[in-house]
């Protein structure tokens, strides 16, 4: 059981890091790994989720 809930704070956290480090890349830059900031989310949770 607790390494359930591990996993899942492990990869809440894995999650919420790659969340603030494509935020923090520029439009252009974004757009050159063919992202657009809307799609932030959807990208770190198909990888993380």
């Amino acid at each position: 059981m607790f390494d359930t809930v591990r996993q899942k704070y492990s990869n809440w956290v894995s999650y919420r890091r790659a969340v603030d480090e494509l935020s923090r890349l520029s439009n252009r830059e974004l757009t050159d790994l063919g992202i657009s900031r809307s799609d932030i989310k959807f990208v770190a949770r198909r990888h993380y989720g």
